[in-house]
């Protein structure tokens, strides 16, 4: 069957999945607490035959299909749950029920788009081997897919390679960007407290040890390892995002400590080492010249999201086989966000693919993580069929 035909078929159920993305983003649930997400989930899933496994990382839910031509081969296909906690502003039928949280990122989407290839599939099981459709909690900040293969993800459900799919605004409708190799980057934490003994701002001031002094000299020399200690053909990023000292209502108190935190983006392991060993030598040395102490956090969170090349090329194959190769970018640029699809990527081969989510041309386009962000209805049909169009091609189905 040709993509058309399957993008038709699927299309005859289109008004399904938009009705199942709509209700998930108008019940939104972050980190951990997808909990009528998942259910919603895996009630389809057993509505379509699919034998179907929850409570994989709390909340988590896999989905597993055998088609009925031979085959040994399996592939997992992954979409994400969690929505973030941000008030939405959007004013249309289906925004966010609840105060504080809302589908800011598209993960009601991701869900709706992979079930509709799972429905698809299951009613057409003209494929050789075993998908698992995951369906994955926690993506924003807590890694669901970390604890998901902490709990044995890829012994329960054998895999040979895993694809996962995210939208992107921006990219116009209709349209597919995938890079190979490094594609989204390492996202780390990290948090430096800068210790004195603190005095009187007045009278006391010159008996004072003053971590104020190393803080202020650290956040002008953070700037300075990406530019003096990183390759300069190397990408990366420090910035300072929170800093907390003292007392509002005692401005004459000088604190006896301070501490500031921020966040840290590459795309090398190497790069990595770098930062952490550049940051925590820094404020050891800074806090030394003013007779203070330093304490150096690093937590490295989301690895470097790495594409395997055969992967990307089977995944740009079907792409375009979809909608044409001139609308699937090869080589879309770096970017310094984080996924942490990455940590299935560091155990088995497989592809991050981009989907276009509307860029100006088509429309108002809003970006991920804002208030006024809504997943593109029009490209569910699409991206269901991308994941149909990919498994046949992993699970040799000819065309």
């Amino acid at each position: 069957m040709t993509s058309n035909a399957i993008l038709s078929a699927i299309k005859a159920f289109e008004g399904e999945l938009i009705a199942i993305r709509r209700d998930i983003h108008a019940h939104p649930e972050i980190a951990f607490e997808e909990v009528r997400t998942a259910a919603l989930v895996a009630g389809k899933l057993r509505d379509w035959g699919i034998e179907t496994h929850e409570a994989i990382a709390g909340t988590g839910v896999v989905g597993t299909l055998r088609g009925h031509r031979p085959g040994q081969r399996a592939i997992a296909l992954r979409a994400d749950m969690d929505a973030l906690r941000i008030e939405e502003k959007s004013e249309f039928a289906h925004r966010s029920t609840v105060p504080g949280k809302m589908h800011a990122c598209g993960h009601d989407g991701h869900t709706a788009m992979l079930l509709g290839a799972a429905r698809y599939l299951a009613e057409n099981r003209d494929f050789g081997g075993t998908v698992h459709f995951i369906f994955q909690p926690a993506e924003e900040g807590l890694g669901g897919a970390r604890v998901m293969l902490e709990e044995g993800l890829f012994e329960r459900f054998p895999t040979d390679a895993v694809y996962g799919m995210h939208n992107q605004p921006g990219l116009r409708a209709g349209e597919f960007g995938i890079r190979q190799g490094p594609a989204l980057a390492a996202s780390d934490t990290w948090i430096v407290t800068f210790r004195g003994t603190g005095g009187h701002g007045g009278s006391g001031a010159h008996t004072a040890t003053d971590p104020t002094i190393p803080l202020a000299n650290f956040i002008l020399g953070v700037q300075t390892i990406v530019a003096r200690n990183v390759p300069a053909v190397e990408p990366a990023v420090l910035s300072v995002g929170h800093i907390h000292g003292g007392a509002f209502s005692s401005p004459n108190v000088i604190p006896a400590e301070v501490v500031i935190t921020g966040t840290a983006r590459c795309f090398s392991p190497a790069v990595r080492d770098i930062l952490e060993q550049r940051l925590r030598q820094l404020a050891d040395g800074v806090a030394a010249i003013q007779g203070c102490t330093a304490e150096t956090i690093y937590k490295r969170r989301y690895p470097p999201l790495v594409n395997t090349a055969a992967e990307v090329a089977i995944a740009t194959e079907v792409a375009a086989g979809i909608v044409g190769a001139g609308k699937v970018d090869t080589n879309i640029p770096l970017n310094t966000g984080a996924d942490d699809f990455a940590f299935m990527l560091e155990q088995r081969p497989g592809a991050f693919i981009r989907i276009g989510n509307g860029s100006a041309e088509d429309g108002p386009c809003h970006r991920l993580h804002t208030p006024l962000y809504d997943f593109n209805d029009d490209v569910l049909a699409l991206g269901s069929t991308y994941w149909v169009s990919l498994v046949r091609k992993e699970l040799a189905v000819e065309a």
